[in-house]
């Protein structure tokens, strides 16, 4: 039975990507975690780094919010179910307020607008003056249905000038939030998939940036603006026992191999898996599992260390002759594939499991939703199923002669229609660039468990 739930949350959007939204964002995480609140972080759109670091600043998972990857019901339910357990939750947005897949689908305003979420701008200043307020005027005009409650100036160059910004935003009756000058002791390190993962970045400084929001930030005026939201209708999942554990499932999880949905590990879990976590570039063997999970992240940047670990390898092509399920998703199809040739053109040796060659470009080559069909049946999905993922990767991947004949799906580009076949399918292993939110596609994630147990069995 349904109930309307009280859940104060706020959105934090921008003007476009760059403009610190990310940082600011768990600056706000941080400071409010620091006054004794327990803060739910979200991160709208398909993305793996961000969350990173808004787990960091929160002390909690941060989930991905998603209407492509996921169906507008599943998202909201992961929404609720997680910020039921917080006292609020933050939100921050994808690229500008208005951006998104073809049509607008997922965008930071269609989510926020679904979840009935106020929402802040967050507007890079540097080089602007009273064009900020124009700026702001456009975003708040442009789409009415978007709660627009204010912005959050950022990179100002002095005390003047938010003064000149800030009286322009008050003639056209619009709140400043917050007004942070340029620092780059706050700026994040880049990679060229983004910002350098949580894990990997040492000289983030949290304290740092708390102390800056907590200056230049009002938080009792986003506190209550979050607290304005209206309630939602929630309706609580059947209760139910613990999942029977049915199969045990090796994660790949190092530097290497960190592009993981927490919601989409816990789609797994509740199928009836139980997870153990190995290191493809340190350990020497696989741990004892019914299956393997390679996921996305920068093989490229340890490309070395894993064409190094040849008893790994060894160990994952035994397996694979064996019998057991194993499926890989971008980084994880790279590393599966015969060979990575690296940005500066170094080749290094990988598993061998896919009769492939992937190389590094110096630009992007796709990025962006796509609807797959399995062109075979799989230990995901029989042949003919369509499924929602995304895809991002500056590698690509030149099949040996007659791989075709092995290829795991057909692809349709949202955006463009663009249609093409990729990835690579076995009776046991399927990989490929497609990345999959097991929240959005639950009856694959009980098809992967069922592969797993069987193997299990077989032995």
């Amino acid at each position: 039975m349904s109930a309307l739930k009280k859940l104060p949350r706020l959105v934090v959007a921008a003007a476009q990507s760059g403009c610190g939204k990310t940082t600011l964002t768990c600056g706000i995480l941080a400071a409010l975690k620091r006054r004794g609140l327990a803060v739910q972080a979200c991160k709208i759109g398909p993305d793996y780094i961000d969350p990173g670091y808004l787990a960091q600043a929160s002390g909690r998972p941060a989930h991905n919010l998603d209407t492509w990857l996921m169906d507008e019901a599943s998202m909201a339910r992961l929404f609720m179910e997680a910020a039921l357990q917080a006292d609020l939750a933050v939100v921050e947005g994808v690229m500008g307020l208005y951006d998104g897949g073809c049509g607008g689908v997922s965008s930071t305003a269609e989510i926020a607008k679904k979840l009935r979420a106020p929402v802040v701008l967050v507007i890079d200043c540097k080089s602007m003056g009273d064009s900020a307020a124009a700026l702001a005027l456009g975003f708040r005009e442009y789409d009415r249905g978007v709660d627009f409650r204010g912005v959050i100036l950022n990179r100002l160059g002095s005390d003047s000038h938010r003064g000149m910004i800030a009286a322009a935003m008050e003639r056209l009756g619009i709140p400043v939030l917050g007004a942070l000058k340029r620092d780059e002791r706050l700026s994040v390190s880049e990679r060229h998939l983004g910002l350098l993962p949580a894990e990997e970045n040492e000289t983030h400084s949290l304290d740092a940036l708390t102390e800056c929001v907590e200056r230049s930030v009002d938080l009792e005026a986003l506190l209550k603006i979050a607290a304005d939201a209206p309630p939602l209708e929630f309706a609580p999942p059947p209760a139910s026992g613990a999942a029977e554990r049915r199969a045990v499932i090796g994660v790949a999880r190092d530097k290497a191999f960190s592009f993981y949905y927490p919601e989409s590990l816990a789609e797994l879990e509740r199928a009836g898996a139980r997870f153990v976590f190995f290191s493809p570039m340190d350990d020497n063997r696989l741990p004892e599992a019914d299956g393997l999970f390679f996921g996305g992240g920068f093989p490229e940047m340890f490309a070395a260390r894993l064409a190094a670990n040849g008893a790994m390898k060894d160990a994952l092509s035994a397996a694979a002759r064996r019998g057991m399920p194993i499926y890989a998703e971008c980084g994880g199809f790279m590393y599966l594939t015969r060979s990575l040739t690296g940005f500066d053109g170094r080749e290094f040796a990988m598993a061998g499991l896919i009769p492939a060659a992937c190389r590094m470009n110096p630009k992007l080559q796709t990025v962006g939703y796509v609807e797959a069909t399995a062109l075979r049946d799989s230990v995901l999905c029989p042949a003919g199923t369509v499924v929602r993922g995304h895809e991002f990767h500056f590698s690509s991947a030149e099949p040996d002669a007659g791989m075709d004949a092995s290829a795991a799906w057909r692809f349709v580009k949202k955006r463009t229609g663009a249609a093409y076949t990729a990835g690579y399918a076995s009776a046991n292993v399927l990989a490929s660039y497609l990345h999959l939110h097991f929240a959005g596609n639950l009856q694959l994630a009980r098809n992967f468990v069922d592969a797993c147990e069987r193997f299990a069995r077989s032995r």
